[in-house]
Parts: structure tokens; sequence; C-alpha cells
């Protein structure tokens, strides 16, 4: 019975902390759906990478928050509800509740079916930001879990590869760990600007932190225009 003891003993300490956190508590009162609003929040205060008029793809968000902060960036006087200058498209393989003003397919963007909808929705424009938020289910198995991690980081990657202006700027959740350094490396292959981030709002004892890459570099043997 120690075993199931020492689970509620942690489980407990969890939630005691989730209830006490002060982004939880700022979230509740500002209306996001989590707290990770602030993790976005942070780093697009940091490099002002959200504006007005922008076309902006949120991946992997269920349950909404990131794209109720961007939905609040792209409104006049930062509005939750009302006028948007700009769009958004959300996808998760989840369901999500709706957020007014942003567009949310559901499905695999890996799939060609959501990727035809996406480009539908997008009409030939391309993204001015792509940020992601996707997490593999973890398994507690660090190797296996870091090739999930790098696989998704991978993915969104080629995604903005394929989809973002030349100018544009990806966010995208990694962990430090096994793997990390090869994602740095893929970044800095991709892009003109590569910046880690661990926001105040990420926990100090997660590993989580965030690459941030603006500006894509051309493809390898195109010269730059």
């Amino acid at each position: 019975m120690k075993v199931r003891t020492q689970s509620k003993k942690v489980n407990k300490a969890w939630l005691n902390d989730h209830v006490n956190d002060p982004y939880v508590k700022l979230a509740q009162k500002e209306g996001f759906r989590a707290r990770a609003a602030y993790k976005l929040k942070e780093i697009d205060e940091a490099l002002g990478l959200i504006r007005p008029g922008h076309l902006v793809v949120d991946l992997g968000s269920a349950p909404g928050a990131w794209s109720q902060y961007i939905r609040r960036k792209l409104a006049p006087a930062g509005a939750a509800a009302g006028t948007l200058n700009g769009t958004i498209i959300a996808l998760d393989l989840l369901p999500m509740e709706p957020v007014e003003g942003v567009t949310f397919l559901q499905g695999d963007f890996r799939e060609p079916e959501v990727l035809q909808r996406l480009e539908a929705e997008v009409g030939g424009r391309k993204a001015d930001v792509v940020v992601s938020d996707m997490a593999p289910n973890l398994s507690g198995i660090e190797s296996a879990d870091a090739a999930r991690i790098a696989h998704l980081v991978e993915l969104a990657v080629d995604f903005a590869g394929a989809h973002l202006k030349p100018e544009g700027a990806l966010v995208t959740k990694v962990f430090h760990g096994s793997g990390y350094s090869q994602l740095v490396k893929l970044f800095k292959e991709r892009f003109r600007v590569v910046k880690p981030l661990k926001p105040k709002a990420s926990r100090d004892k997660s590993s989580e932190t965030f690459l941030v890459g603006i500006g894509l570099k051309p493809p390898k043997g195109v010269a730059a225009g």
C-alpha cells in the first residue's frame, strides 16, 4: 500500500501547487482556459512576434489558451470578443471549444485531407507566425519520449518551411534532455535567428522550454533573393 500512499502524496502536492499557482489564478481571473497563455504572452512580448493583420496558425491548439491570447493580440484594444484584425487557424487532434473568430480544424495536419482544408482556409496566403504547443503523451521512457518530442518539433519545422512567410516566425515547445541539441541544430539550419526561451510561466521543475525561429533560410541550393 506504500506505493499508493506515495502516489496520493504526489497527486496532492501537484494539486496543491496547481491551486496555488499564480498563473492558474491569473488565467481564471482573465478568462484564459489554461495558464499556458502566459507562456506565449511572455515569448511574444519579448520578441514582438504577433501583430494586428497577421495570419497565425496554432498547432496543437486544444484547449485553446494560445488561440485566446492570439485573438486578443489581433483585436482592437485586446478584446476577447468582437472585431478581429487578422486570421487565426487552429488545429488539433483533440476537439476544442470554439474561440470567437478562430477557425478550428480537428485532425492531423500530416494527413493530405487536413492539409487541404488548411490550405483552403489560408487561401494562398503564407502565415506570419506558426505556434506549436504540441506535446506527445509521455511514457516515462526517456529515449522513446525524446524521439516522440523530436518528431513533433520536426513536423512543426517542416510545416513552417512550407507555410510561413520568409520573414515569419515559428514558436515550438521542446524539452531539455536527450535530443535537445539536435533540435537546436535543426532550427539553426532552417532559420536566420534562433532563440531558446524559458518563460517564467513554465514551471521551474519542468524541463519544458521553447525554441523560436525567425526568418526562413532559403532551401539549400537556392540563392537568397
